[in-house]
Order: C-alpha cells, then sequence, then structure tokens
C-alpha cells in the first residue's frame, strides 16, 4: 500500500509539473499574441490602416478641360467634345492576350493598337488603367458594355477630344496635340504625361503655350474589391481648367485668304495691322488634317505627307525661304536714298547692263528707256537697280534691309520660324571663305541671288514702310484669358529713325505700280474708293537662264515643269492714303507675281478693308466661350 501511494504522489507530481509547464507556455503564447496584437494595432495601427486603405482606394489622375483656342472676335478655332475610350486595368485579367483579341471581335483593333498597349502595359505601374482604344462611337460603346462580362479589365471612360472646327486652314498656325513620346515624359515632370491616353501640344500654338493650355490634374478617389474592379466614387477634386488663348487671327479673312491660295499649288500668304502687328491671316497651303495627328499617323500617311512634293508640313509663311525678286526692290533704292542717291537722279536702261565680260539683262528686253527712282519702281526696271547698286554696294543695302526686318526671326509664337538670308562681305567670307563680287551685288539689287526672305518678313517690310517707318513687329496671341475681357493693350513700337520723305519716295513708286497705267500691277488695282493699295509685284527665278537659250529665246514658265517655274511675289499695303493692312503673297512656282500673286493680293485686302477688322471692337463681339 505504501508503494502504491508513493507511485502515486510521484505520478502527481509529474503531472503537476507538467500542467504548470503546459499552462507556462499556453500563457507566454497567449501573451506573445497579445503583445504582437497589442504592436500591429496600437503601435503600427495607422501604417497598416494606411496600407488597407490604399488597397482598398484606388486614386486616378483626372484630365483637366483643354484651354479653348480663339480669333479675335472669341469664335473657337480649338475646342473641346466629349469621347468615350475603352481602359484595362490589365491586373483583372487573367490573360492580356485574350482579352485584347476578344475586344478585338467587337471593336476592331489594328496590330498597331494592340502594339500600343502591350508596350503601355510595360510602362504602366500596377492597377493603373491602359488605353486599348479612344474616341469611340456610340454604338461601340453600347457594344463593348452588354459583353463586360466576358472582357475581365475593360472598362468604358468619358474622355475629351480635341477638336479643330476649321480643320486645316488653321492647322499651320495651331498646331495639333498627340500623346507625348518617352522624351517628353523625361523632360515634364508633370504627372499628367504619365497617363495614358493624355495628350500634349506638338506643333503651333498648341505647343508653344501647351503649359498654359494645358491646366492642373485633379484627382478621384475610387473604392475598389479586391479584384481592383471600382465600386464606388469616395471623393474628387476637378482639375484646373486651362486657360484660354485668344489669337490676333481674324478667322474668317484667315479662311478667305486660304480659300483663294487654295487654287494653287502651293503658297503662302499674311495680313497684318502695321501699326499693332497683329496678324490677321497667315496661310500656306497645301495643309494637312490636325485630327489625324490626334489619332496618331499609321507609316503609310505620315510617309504620304512627308514626301508630297507640295510640301504640307512645311508652314510656308514662316519657314518658307524664297529669293523676294523685285519686291526687294524698295530696299535697295531706300538703301541708295540713305546713300544720297536723289530719287530724280536718272538711269538708262537699253535693256541690259554690262559688267565687265558679264551681261546682266532687265525682264523688258527693249529696256525702259531713262527713269528715276519711282519710275523705276513703278516699272520693276532691273537696270535701274543693277546701277543704284553697284554704286552703293552690298553692305549698304544688307544694312538697310535688316532694319526692315528681313533676314531676321521675328520671334513668333511658331516653332519653325527661318530667318532667310540678307549676305553681305563678312557673311560671304565667313560662310564659304570667299570675297564678294561686283556681279553679286548687282544680282543682290533685284532681290536675287544668295538672299531668301519669308512671306512674313515680306509682309513686315511693307509694313514698316507703310506705317513711316515703325518697327513694328508680328504678333499672333492677344492674351491668354484668364477672367478679365480686356486685352493688353497695343504695343509701342520704336521708330527707324529714317527720313519721312525716303520713306514717301518708297510709297509713291509703291502707288504707281498699282494705280497709274504701265504700272507692272495696274491690273490688279482696286477701284473701289477708299480702299486703293499700292503694291510691288516680285518673279524670282529658280534656275539658271543661260546666253543660249536666250539666244534662242526664253521658256516661258507654262513651258517648264512645275518646279522649275519662277515664284510669283507681291507685296502691298493698303488704304493707300491711310494705310491700315500690310498683306505679302507668295506662289510656289506659280509664274509671273503681276499675273498671279498680285490677284490674289487685291481680293485678299478688299475683304479685309471689308471686314476692317482692326478698326473693330474685339470685345463687344465675343470674348471668353465655355466648352461645349
Amino acid at each position: 500500500m505504501g508503494r502504491i501511494k508513493q507511485q502515486q504522489q510521484s505520478h502527481q507530481r509529474v503531472f503537476t509539473r507538467r500542467v504548470a509547464i503546459l499552462g507556462g507556455l499556453k500563457f507566454g503564447l497567449v501573451g506573445a499574441l497579445a503583445s504582437r496584437l497589442y504592436y500591429l494595432q496600437v503601435i503600427e495601427g495607422e501604417k497598416y490602416k494606411l496600407l488597407s486603405d490604399e488597397n482598398r482606394i484606388n486614386h486616378r489622375i483626372l484630365f483637366p478641360p483643354r484651354g479653348l483656342i480663339l480669333d479675335r472676335f472669341g469664335i473657337p478655332l480649338a475646342t473641346n467634345s466629349p469621347s468615350y475610350r475603352a481602359i484595362l486595368v490589365a491586373e483583372q485579367t487573367p490573360n492580356l492576350q485574350a482579352t485584347l483579341e476578344a475586344f478585338s471581335a467587337i471593336v476592331p483593333l489594328s496590330e498597331r493598337d494592340i502594339a500600343r498597349t502591350l508596350r503601355q502595359r510595360q510602362r504602366t505601374q500596377d492597377f493603373k488603367p491602359i488605353t486599348v482604344k479612344d474616341d469611340l462611337t456610340w454604338e461601340e460603346v453600347n457594344a463593348v458594355e452588354l459583353n463586360l462580362p466576358d472582357l475581365p479589365g475593360i472598362s468604358i471612360e468619358i474622355d475629351q477630344k480635341r477638336v479643330y472646327p476649321f480643320g486645316g486652314i488653321t492647322a499651320h498656325i495651331l498646331g495639333y496635340v498627340a500623346l507625348p513620346n518617352e522624351k517628353d515624359v523625361e523632360n515634364d515632370p508633370d504627372p499628367l504625361l504619365r497617363q495614358p491616353g493624355f495628350r500634349i501640344g506638338k506643333n503651333g500654338l498648341e505647343r508653344h503655350y501647351d503649359a498654359a493650355l494645358r491646366g492642373g490634374a485633379g484627382e478621384s478617389q475610387l473604392e475598389v474589391n479586391s479584384y481592383g474592379r471600382a465600386l464606388r466614387e469616395l471623393a474628387r477634386r476637378e482639375g484646373d481648367a486651362g486657360s484660354d488663348l485668344v489669337t490676333t487671327l481674324d478667322i474668317g479673312l484667315h479662311q478667305f485668304a486660304h480659300q483663294r491660295l487654295s487654287s494653287e499649288m502651293a503658297g503662302a500668304a499674311a495680313v497684318m495691322d502695321v501699326y499693332t502687328g497683329d496678324l490677321l491671316a497667315l496661310v500656306s497651303t497645301p495643309s494637312f488634317d490636325p485630327t489625324a495627328f490626334y489619332r496618331g499617323l499609321t507609316n503609310d500617311e505620315w510617309h504620304e505627307l512627308s514626301n508630297d512634293i507640295y510640301g504640307p508640313l512645311t508652314n510656308k509663311a514662316v519657314a518658307g525661304q524664297y529669293a523676294p525678286g523685285s519686291t526687294f526692290k524698295m530696299m535697295t533704292a531706300l538703301a541708295a536714298l540713305r546713300a544720297g542717291i536723289r530719287p530724280t537722279d536718272r538711269v538708262y536702261c537699253s535693256g541690259v547692263t554690262v559688267l565687265g565680260s558679264a551681261r546682266f539683262h532687265c525682264w523688258r528686253r527693249e529696256g525702259h528707256g531713262s527713269v528715276d527712282m519711282t519710275n523705276a519702281l513703278k516699272l520693276s526696271c532691273d537696270c535701274y537697280f543693277y546701277e543704284i547698286a553697284r554704286r552703293i554696294g552690298i553692305d549698304q543695302i544688307a544694312e538697310t534691309a535688316r532694319m526692315f526686318g528681313l533676314g531676321n526671326i521675328e520671334g513668333l509664337d511658331l516653332p519653325g520660324e527661318k530667318p532667310g538670308l540678307i549676305p553681305d562681305r563678312a557673311w560671304k567670307k565667313g560662310a564659304l571663305g570667299d570675297i564678294w563680287h561686283q556681279g553679286e551685288t548687282l544680282v543682290a539689287g533685284i532681290g536675287q541671288g544668295f538672299i531668301t526672305t519669308t512671306p512674313l518678313q515680306l509682309c513686315v517690310m511693307t509694313a514698316r514702310i507703310a506705317n513711316g517707318g515703325y518697327a513694328v513687329k508680328p504678333r499672333l496671341v492677344r492674351r491668354i484669358a484668364e477672367e478679365s475681357p480686356n486685352d493688353e493693350g497695343n504695343p509701342i513700337f520704336p521708330s527707324l529713325g529714317l527720313s519721312q520723305e525716303y520713306l514717301k519716295v518708297l510709297r509713291t513708286g509703291m502707288d504707281m505700280v498699282s494705280n497709274t497705267e504701265r504700272g507692272t500691277a495696274f491690273r490688279s488695282r482696286i477701284d473701289i474708293p477708299g480702299m486703293e493699295l499700292a503694291g510691288k509685284t516680285g518673279t524670282s527665278q529658280v534656275r539658271r537662264i543661260t546666253m543660249a537659250e536666250r539666244a534662242r529665246g526664253v521658256l516661258k514658265n507654262e513651258q517648264l515643269p512645275w518646279n522649275q517655274r519662277d515664284h510669283a511675289l507681291f507685296v502691298a499695303f493698303a488704304p493707300v492714303h491711310a494705310p491700315r493692312y500690310a498683306c505679302s503673297v507668295v506662289v510656289e512656282h506659280g509664274g509671273g507675281g503681276s499675273a498671279v500673286a498680285a490677284p490674289i493680293a487685291r481680293d485678299i485686302l478688299i475683304e479685309c478693308q471689308r471686314r476692317d477688322p482692326s478698326r473693330r471692337n474685339p470685345n463687344a463681339e465675343g470674348g471668353r466661350r465655355e466648352m461645349p
């Protein structure tokens, strides 16, 4: 009995010890669990609450409405319209390729669309939407919505589309918007550029003023389920709309000028206020469709545009560089006046000027006889300008031409503006390593040789002659509209310090060109009282005429291939007795300036004076327009 009792007591001690150990272990585990729960819920509670919210709440950037671009009277030139796009969250679909194929069966996707989507997927963070197809029709939206159960990860989102009501007519000025490339994204910290489907200005005013037009991003907070699908919107902050841009254009006049010039293969025209520098029309033909760049060009479309011999992608008004021909003779005449040559001094034109063994021909083979400066301008006598150019030299001519804006970039708010070229002795030595020859001075005196100018520069030159010698500069934007409809006021330009008598001689000669018989543009005069124009014709050669060809008869333009024909030019201001508007027209390979360019400029200046945009109050007829 004693032994049994002793064994029972021993077993009891072992059991008690085991219970104590197990109890201690259990208490330790409960304590550790409690400590861990306290650590996670109290000490680290905020951190895990934030992580939980990040899994539950999806933050999406909202695109702000892009600012409008308006003409001087408030007519929209670039606006926005609602559109729909299909987006995809790749993490919500088990098979991205299968989803895209299923979507393509409903809304056709090109190989290019699929490749773009896959590229976006590689660059996009988790649960960020990818644009699969934008600018969907209402029928396509309905079809996608009906098939959403078979399209995991796909949803429809309201977007805004950039719209250009006047299409290609304004394309060279406004430019277009398109998806940013990798370089754009790297150089711009704005998070909007990292959002699939967001577009930025890529050319024209859209590019130059992109930051102002773009606006600021908004944000939407969406509650999502475990698969990332949106359940409801928790909060929303709209973005800051971009600022509206008010241009100097009169779209009615610009449209008229474009239509008038479109009858020719290629060319450019500019119309500006001679006192404010406002560009009322700035035309380049042919043009292109800016919406094609919005959706993205195919390789074939790009190849067709970039290889078109008529250059639809080039803004010829600011980037086309042409020999000015006889429109440059005002600069040679003014340089001669500044050098002391009197306007009454006469030069005899026999039809040819001889310099050593070289012969320089006048356009009129039999010559013009004895002419003074104003008659030389009226008749566009080459021999007169050969002679006075020889007397004063190239440096005097170049200095005067640069005073009037030739050979300079005007700093317009458009990319791609070209400076042209006004050569002198120093330029040739530095650029070509050769001395200047006197024969080159004679050729420069009639606007040929090395000299090149743009249509915009010729318009500026004409405006400075018309306004009494003030250094007016062209502008395309009146203001970036915020709340106030008032203009910033007209700029004040410095005087060029020239004698008014000298400028009067030029204006008189231009008046005679258009309004007296035998004037080279007499057939293109304006007969409406008070609207008369004063102008100067120009015909610039693009090929060399050999002595052999002169001997057997110079071929007419219509006998030559298009790209070997002369350029046709005309510059003018109106009204002749109270100048307000300057105009320049260049028709590429158009032939004679008097026959081709002058009638176009005449019609543009008639329409301009009928509309009289510079004398009307822009704020009385328009202002800020709300986005439709």
